[in-house]
């Protein structure tokens, strides 16, 4: 199976085979496994459907007992970038405590809500499970302090974005197969990954960047795990700012979306306080995001009526909030901005992730020999690509570690 342009009228998507078994399986076996149309029966036709994917970018024979996508997500699930997003920052810093989300809690977290909608919607959710599941394994140490900090000293190389560093990883940086670099992931699957791409980056990517060029839209599967990723990480992030006491119930009253929740919790439950009332409060907040999300979608699917992934490419964005939803969710965001991320404490760990990541980065580039020698290179700029690829693949654990290495002089 191979990717092909879509630009192409004679090109059509070539359906896998109907059953999807491995040519070698004993005849007796293949009766009780499930074919691909049997997987996916349930599916609406704006759905992606996986025997209609535009393909990988080398062919491979099809897997058994499982659809394409089911592949893509197990692929990501085992492959090593996932395992390291357990040690990177989501607001807070590994070592400030065992309970604040990583990259790896709040990744799990997008794709638990992410197939609770794509269920009530009929639509793949193992694409976009596997979407949201990868679509942080690009993120650098330290959270966006650290991103920041990298595109600063990527500048004159073409800067430095997560969504595009995760592409990379799932297209060229894991080593796992034999046959090729990466993951070798669907179409489906990256185009769901890159949320957000310059025209100078989609004119570089072919297929992969023609929506971003010509203002279409990927498919439900990708518009349902980027608003299960804000669904995410704005409730998780009060959780964990309350639990850090950087916020406070108090600050947290002038948001509506909160204090309606907050204020019902407390009128149902009035023996409870302390975690148990945030815990509460934050579950109903989620799961009135989640429910007015299905019911906004599903009567932009009823309006615009697509009959076909196509349809759903060249319509307007059809996963939405309400815009009373939507108001009260930017008003979170807001808050989380002022109080939260721009707190003094969270701003000193920013401003240290800094200093570590422009350290590690001008250490490299003057002495290339402190590298493993695979990061290394006689191109100057592929040689600054490497190092930007060596320090995002980094944990906070060990680019601190790193930076003790070259700059910290032990005396013992």
């Amino acid at each position: 199976m191979t990717e092909r342009p879509s630009d192409n009228p004679s090109d059509a998507p070539r359906a896998f085979p109907a059953s999807d078994l491995a040519p070698d399986l004993a005849p007796h076996h293949a009766a009780s496994l499930p074919s691909v149309a049997a997987l996916e029966a349930h599916l609406a036709p704006y759905a992606a459907h996986s025997a209609q994917s535009r393909g990988r970018r080398h062919p491979e024979a099809p897997p058994s007992a499982r659809t394409e996508f089911q592949r893509d997500r197990d692929r990501i699930v085992h492959s090593t970038a996932f395992r390291r997003l357990e040690y990177k920052t989501q607001v807070f810093v590994n070592h400030e405590g065992d309970l604040f989300r990583t990259r790896l809690t709040h990744s799990l977290e997008v794709a638990q809500i992410a197939r609770s909608v794509a269920r009530n919607l009929r639509v793949n959710e193992d694409l976009v499970e596997a979407i949201s599941l990868a679509h942080d394994l690009g993120h650098t140490p330290f959270g966006h302090a650290g991103q920041d900090a990298l595109n600063d000293c990527m500048r004159a190389h073409g800067g430095f974005e997560h969504n595009l560093q995760s592409l990379a990883v799932v297209d060229e940086l894991e080593e796992h197969y034999g046959a090729f670099d990466g993951l070798n992931l669907c179409f489906e699957t990256r185009e769901g990954i890159l949320k957000h791409c310059s025209r100078d980056h989609a004119r570089r990517l072919g297929a992969l960047g023609e929506r971003f060029l010509q203002g279409r839209q990927p498919s439900i599967e990708a518009q349902i795990a980027n608003l299960a990723d804000e669904i995410a990480y704005n409730n998780h992030d009060v959780d964990d700012g309350l639990r850090s006491g950087l916020i406070t119930i108090d600050q947290l009253a002038e948001v509506e979306l909160w204090r309606t929740h907050y204020d019902a919790a407390r009128r149902d439950y009035p023996h409870i306080e302390g975690r148990r009332l945030i815990h509460e409060t934050v579950r109903r907040v989620i799961n009135t995001l989640i429910v007015d999300l299905i019911d906004t979608t599903t009567r932009n699917l009823i309006h615009h009526a697509p009959r076909s992934l196509d349809d759903v490419r060249v319509a307007p964005p059809l996963v939405a909030h309400s815009e009373a939803v939507s108001a009260q969710a930017t008003a979170l965001k807001r808050f989380l901005f002022k109080n939260l991320y721009r707190h003094y404490r969270v701003m000193r760990m920013a401003s240290k992730a800094r200093r570590v990541v422009t350290g590690l980065f001008d250490a490299f580039s003057e002495d290339a020999r402190l590298l493993p020698p695979n990061y290394q290179s006689s191109d100057p700029s592929t040689q600054a690509r490497l190092i930007a690829h060596y320090i995002a693949g980094m944990t906070d654990r060990y680019a601190l570690k790193e930076y003790a290495r070259l700059f910290v002089v032990d005396d013992n």
